[in-house]
């Protein structure tokens, strides 16, 4: 690197893999109004707000629903206008329903099981993210279904024997991708 180049301050943001309680559980992702993207729900941090409470609060603004906050799922990152984006993401419960309205950036949230929501996602990286995280998220909320632990809790290990699912086979598919 030269001299005096500097490294871009990387745009840090938080959102959730929102889970809520149905026969089969659903995964909620929103639809932007700016570019008609379907995304996860996430945005960036305020100045001094730590990345659980902006998650918690993006959350809210674009889906309507409350949330538990439950464990750390990860993180991704992405060119955001030059910058690198990193956004973390908890697994979260939505609580009862809708308590206000989206903010004007989205247009609509919709509720899909797992293999639909990946489907669904605008961007590659997200549905990748979604494919990894998903099924611990799933596994985890119908674990919890009855109680609601008040502390976050470690992320569920996954059998290596079970057969592959849907969206690991996107998972398969975007490596095989990048393979030479």
């Amino acid at each position: 690197m030269k001299a005096g180049k500097r490294t871009a301050k990387p745009v840090l943001a938080a959102g959730g893999i929102v889970v809520r309680d149905a026969p089969e559980p659903r995964i909620a992702i929103v639809r932007l109004r700016k570019d008609k993207a379907w995304v996860l729900p996430k945005g960036k941090l305020k100045e001094n707000e730590d990345a659980l409470a902006a998650a918690k609060r993006e959350v809210l603004e674009e889906t309507g629903h409350e949330v538990s906050v439950h464990e750390f799922l990860g993180s991704m990152s992405q060119a955001a206008g030059g910058r690198p984006k990193i956004v973390q993401f908890w697994r979260m419960q939505a609580v009862g329903g809708p308590v206000r309205k989206l903010m004007r950036d989205v247009r609509s949230v919709k509720w899909l099981p797992l293999d639909e929501a990946i489907e669904t996602l605008t961007h590659v990286h997200e549905q990748a993210f979604l494919a990894s995280v998903g099924p611990t998220a799933i596994e985890a909320a119908t674990q919890s279904a009855s109680t609601i632990p008040a502390e976050p809790i470690e992320p569920l290990a996954r059998d290596a024997t079970a057969e592959p699912t849907a969206s690991e086979s996107l998972v398969e598919r975007i490596k095989a991708w990048f393979r030479p």
